[in-house]
This record gives structure tokens, sequence and C-alpha cells, in this order.
């Protein structure tokens, strides 16, 4: 008895570790997100966009430059007859600094308007992390689902190795024919061919489980809960109006747009700029009309400047003007692209809530399909063992409760899948939202530390820190 109770005990703890080390739907998605090569790139490419909002305060500010110039010349400066060869050398080294004084706030609009491209690019990104977590959501639930086919054709082999056997005995004693051995036989063989078919598209589903989630499936857990969902498709497409990172991204795009025209209207604007700098030249020259006659000159100069410059472009072959209107062509583009992309993002939430309804439908068909089914089934079995049904009638009626059975699962699936699809399309689906508990990438934290184009100081420090971070040297 006691000896009962420890195995009990044992088991216990060996069935809560087996449960402790199952991957759960979420574990899935949070190991995704960790490991995608595509939101890395697409992190890289935001930050690029946050250097080009950096380039462009840039452009506000000084340049310094220090300019060494040096020249030397070797010539003869007297009639050929009085041999008298000679050279010079000199050098000047120069610092200067120059600004752009007035630009009548164009350079203000640059920066701008990489503004709204670094907030258009961020979008975009959110966009590629809810392809990723989506994906990942998939394999999970194909390879759930998969496993259960490859179970259902496992067990239909035994199901239908047993009738061939039973076949068999009955075909001993008389009871049935060679025909109906051989038909219990053909059943079988297309059996095992249907389960190497799923066993091969299960190994396929876990290669497209670890190209998305980062390692081969292992263990996993049932899937949880359904995610909450609107509870209607207006204010599921309400949602999306105002989250999906496509319509932000347009939006921003169509922001930039905006700018790029007030910035092509000031292209007509002259340009102020300053300079001030100071150099010191240094010159040696060495002529004479023969070797022993020689004139050697040495001389210095120091120099202090400043200039004030204003730059009007009168005529430029229409280039300014050609620029003016492609800027109002952007513009019409990106209102039309933003308008667009709301409509089609109402239209995927449509589309999705569709083929959630699709599914519960066909599930609750299935139930039905699978009742009916199971009862054909008993129905055919009862009249074939009073001889007024064949043992073919009994195979068929096998494989059409297998067919509910996994029309049933497939239409579970796809009604899974579709709940993570319909967030997907209101822009939901990502590691925020879902509480994957997976620390997720700051997209602020590179912008604030680049935003004032830093060179050395604090900040260029903090930005040394946040590399590192990422891994990056």
């Amino acid at each position: 008895m006691r000896f009962g109770v420890y195995g009990l005990a044992i088991g216990a703890i060996v069935m809560q570790m087996a449960a402790a080390q199952a991957e759960t739907f979420a574990d899935a998605l949070a190991s995704a997100y960790r490991n995608s090569n595509l939101l890395a790139q697409r992190q890289a490419t935001l930050r690029a966009a946050d250097e080009d909002a950096a380039v462009a305060v840039a452009r506000l500010r000084p340049v310094v430059q220090f300019i060494t110039t040096a020249a030397s010349s070797y010539s003869n400066s007297i009639p050929s007859s009085r041999a008298g060869w000679g050279g010079s050398f000199s050098l000047t080294p120069q610092l200067q600094a120059s600004m752009t004084l007035l630009d009548f706030g164009r350079g203000a609009k640059a920066v701008e308007i990489q503004k709204e491209v670094v907030l258009s690019t961020e979008a975009s990104l959110t966009g590629v992390e809810q392809t990723v977590l989506l994906s990942a959501a998939q394999a999970y639930v194909n390879v759930l689902l998969q496993q259960e086919m490859v179970g259902m054709q496992q067990s239909n082999v035994r199901v239908l190795t047993e009738e061939l056997r039973a076949a068999k005995d009955r075909f001993d004693v008389g009871e049935v024919t060679r025909t109906d051995v051989s038909q219990a036989e053909a059943q079988l063989a297309a059996a095992k061919a249907q389960l190497a078919a799923s066993e091969g598209q299960l190994a396929l589903m876990r290669e497209a489980y670890k190209a998305t989630v980062g390692h081969y499936p292992s263990n996993l857990a049932p899937l949880p809960k359904a995610p909450q969902l609107p509870k209607s498709l207006v204010e599921a497409q309400s949602i999306a109006s105002r989250t999906h990172p496509d319509i932000l991204a347009a939006q921003h795009q169509s922001r930039a747009a905006d700018l790029g025209v007030e910035a092509a209207r000031l292209e007509f604007m002259p340009t102020v700029k300053g300079t001030v700098g100071a150099s010191v030249s240094r010159s040696y020259s060495d002529f004479g009309t023969n070797i022993d006659n020689s004139v050697n000159h040495f001389s210095t100069g120091d120099n202090l400047f400043a200039q004030v410059q204003l730059t009007q472009t009168l005529y430029a072959g229409g280039q300014i003007s050609a620029n003016y209107r492609k800027a109002l062509n952007n513009q019409d583009a990106a209102r039309a692209g933003l308008q667009q992309t709301a409509v089609m993002a109402a239209q995927n939430v449509g589309n999705a809530w569709a083929q959630l309804s699709v599914a519960a439908a066909s599930i609750a068909a299935g139930d039905q399909q699978i009742a009916a089914a199971q009862a054909a089934l008993d129905g055919v079995k009862e009249e074939a063992a009073v001889g007024s049904r064949t043992t073919l009638d009994v195979l068929n009626a096998e494989q059409a409760l297998l067919g509910a059975r996994a029309s049933r699962a497939q239409a579970l699936a796809n009604l899974y899948i579709g709940e993570y699809s319909l967030l997907a399309t209101m822009g939901l689906m990502t590691a925020e939202h879902l509480r994957l508990g997976v620390p997720t990438y700051d997209p602020a934290a590179y912008y604030d530390a680049v935003k004032s184009a830093p060179a050395t100081s604090v900040q260029g420090a903090r930005l040394d820190k946040i590399l590192k971070l990422m891994g990056r040297d």
C-alpha cells in the first residue's frame, strides 16, 4: 500500500515536471520575437532612419574645417642663354567655420520630414512584428493539428489491421469471401499510405516551425484560451482604423509628403551663409642666374577673414519648378495611398471576421457530422454482424467517421488561427498586446540617443551602451 502511495506521488511529480517543460503557445511566440532575423533587419532599418533625422539636425549647425594647402613650382624665369632655374614652396594652414544663417526654414522642414519618416518606419516595424508573431501562431497550431492528424491515421491503421485480421478469421470459417479480405487489405494499404503522407506533412510543419520560432517543436502544450476579440465587425474595423501599423505608416508618409511640398516651395527662396576663419602662410623661393649667384626669399603672412554670402538661383533650367511639381504629385500619391490603405485594412478585417464565422459554422457542422458518422458506423457493424452488411460497408463507415473527425480538427485549427489573424488585421498582434513577457525593442531609446546628432559626450556614451545591449560593438 505504501509503495502504491509512493508510486502515485512519483507519477504526479513526473507529470508536473513534464507539464513544466512543455512549450506553451506564448513561449513559441516569445521565441519567434527574440530569434527573428526579419525583425532584426527592420530594427536596423529604423535605426538608420533615426540617423537620417540626426543628419538633418546636423545640417543646421556650423561646419568647422581645417584646411592645409601646400604648393610648389620650379621654372626657368630668364633667357636660356643665362641659365637661371629656380623654385618656390608655400604652406598655408587654415581654420574656418561656415554656417547657413538664413534658408527661410528649409533646414527645419528637412528635420520635420525625417521625423515623419522615422515614425513611418517605426509603424512598419510593428507591421513586421505582427507578421512574425502571426507566422509563429500558425506554425504552432499547424504542428498540433498535424500531430493530431498523424494520431488519427495511426489509430486508423490499427483499426484496419484488426478489421483485416477479423476478415481473415471469418474467411477461414467461411463467413466471408476472398473479396472481403481483399477489400480489407486494400483499405489497410491506403491507410498506411495516408499515414506516411501525414507524417511527411508533419515533418514539413516542424521545419516551418523551426524557421519561424527558432527551434524544432517538442512537447507542445495544448492551445490556450482564445484572445479577447471585439463583439462586432464595426468595432473591429474602428480599432483597425486607429491602430493598424499600415495605416499609421501611411499617415506619417502623407504628413512627410505635405512637408515635402512646403520644403520644395522654399527652394525658390535665397540662402545666406556666413564664413569666418584664420590662415597662416609660409613661403620660400629660390631664383638666380646661375648656381653661384642666386636669390633666396622667405615670407610669412597671417590672415583673418569673415564673409557673408547670399545665393539666389535665378535660373536652373526648370529644375526647381519640376521638383515643386514632383512634390505636389507625391503629396497626391501619399494621400491616395493613405485612403487605399484604410480601405484595405477595413476589407481585411471584414474578411477575417467572415472566416471566423465560417470556421465556427464548420465546427458546429463537424460535431453533427461526427455524431451521425458514429451512429452510422455502429449501425453498419450491427447489420454486418447479422450478415446484412458487407465488410466494405463497415470499412467505408469507418473512413467516413475518420474524415469527419479530421474535418472538425481542421475547422478548429482554422478558427484559432482566424482569431489571431483578426487581431493582426486590427493591429493588435504585438508582443505588448499579447503580454508575452519578452523584452521588446524600444524604438525611442536609440532615437533619443541620436536625435541631437551627438559626436561624443554623454549622448555618445549612452549610444554605445545601447548598441552593446543590442549585441553590437
